[in-house]
């Protein structure tokens, strides 16, 4: 049997390309799997489980749909969903990870990560994840209206585009010694995580031994995803039609 990671798909109703080509996914590829991993940034945003957004409603229901049909189905919270919470877990059946999260594979060890925390290059960026992350900043989001939600969520959104444009790409990506530190400290031979959109196999030299990092990319373009097996990893895309 396979297991199948995905990440960053960024779904919203603005783009319904990529939901129908992720909707096809799970009623096809997925559904023959032995378990399904999405590493983040599964939803564009996402600023409550109350949001009654329609869009976000299919989705659900064809998550649902894939584990009563046998698929366990994972779900880690990316930079952009970091909101999702019992509810959204209730109702889709999707079991939630904490980020990192070690698994072994056919004798590999691995690690599972959004990958944003890797990223420790831009200051900026973790400095806001460390706030929208406490628990105590969640709450009080959620205790405010849902239209004031979006609006925040919005000029955050805008926010950090403009940040991005100002800022070399480079400190948007992982910093190396940060992967070298993650994989030694967890002791992995696989890290495996999304988030820069930047999808490769990187070899790791640890000295002693190779390890190995798999970056995911988007769906923006094109459906990436890993298929793991008893043969190994390997890191595909499915093109749009």
């Amino acid at each position: 049997m396979t297991t199948l990671f995905v990440s960053d798909l960024h779904l919203e109703a603005g783009r319904p390309e990529i939901g129908d080509q992720f909707l096809a996914f799970l009623a096809g590829e997925a559904s023959r799997a032995d378990a399904l991993y999405i590493l983040g940034d599964l939803f564009e945003v996402w600023v409550g489980d109350d949001d009654p957004n329609t869009h976000y409603a299919v989705i659900k229901q064809a998550l649902r749909e894939l584990v009563d049909n046998g698929v366990t189905t994972y779900f880690m919270h990316g930079n952009r969903d970091f909101m999702i919470g019992d509810v959204f877990a209730r109702e889709t059946g999707v079991r939630i990870l904490s980020d990192p999260y070690p698994v072994d594979f056919y004798g590999d060890k691995v690690l599972l990560s959004h990958g944003d925390a890797l990223c420790i290059d831009d200051v900026q960026y973790q400095n806001a994840r460390r706030i929208t992350r406490d628990p105590e900043w969640q709450a009080m989001m959620l205790a405010k209206p849902l239209a004031e939600r979006l609006t925040i969520a919005k000029h955050l959104r805008a926010e950090s585009i403009a940040h991005g444009a100002m800022i070399d790409q480079s400190i948007t990506d992982v910093n190396q010694d940060e992967v070298l530190r993650v994989v030694r400290d967890h002791g992995v031979d696989v890290l495996l995580h999304g988030h820069t959109h930047r999808p490769a196999v990187h070899a790791i030299d640890l000295g002693d031994r190779v390890a190995k990092r798999i970056v995911l990319g988007d769906w923006y373009e094109q459906g990436s995803v890993v298929r793991w097996d008893e043969s190994g990893p390997e890191l595909c895309e499915m093109l749009r039609k």
